[in-house]
């Protein structure tokens, strides 16, 4: 199984962009699924969490009140709402799976990634 992650595009600061994460080939289910992102020279950070169990999330510092997590799951999807872009917002955004929001490796079936641009 893998993730197919959509939605990523290019943006001015200020606005918002919503970002897809489609599980093929698997269900969420017991699972948690985790946003990253990678900017250039830079290394891939976690940045939202959320738990299919119970629906609890888990928000990096820098995107708290900014970014939201959410699932949908009957579309077995995780959706990543991001407001009030940033020049520092710009990566690759990528998700995969994990047993516990507060794992930092070992996540898996990892998508391509969609990359999201914000003018300057």
């Amino acid at each position: 199984g893998q993730f197919v992650e959509s939605g990523g595009g290019l943006v001015q600061p200020g606005e918002s962009l919503r970002l897809s994460c489609a599980a093929s080939g698997f269900t969420l289910d017991h699972y948690v699924v985790r946003w990253f992102r990678q900017a250039p020279g830079k290394e891939r950070e976690g940045i939202s969490c959320i738990d299919t169990g119970d629906g609890s999330t888990y928000d990096r510092d820098s995107v708290k009140g900014r970014f939201t997590i959410s699932i949908d799951n009957a579309k077995n999807t995780v959706y990543l709402q991001m407001n009030s872009m940033k020049p520092e917002d710009p990566a690759v955004y990528s998700c995969a799976v994990h047993f516990g929001c507060d794992n930092e490796r070992g996540y898996d079936y990892w998508g391509q990634g969609t990359q999201v641009t914000v003018s300057t």
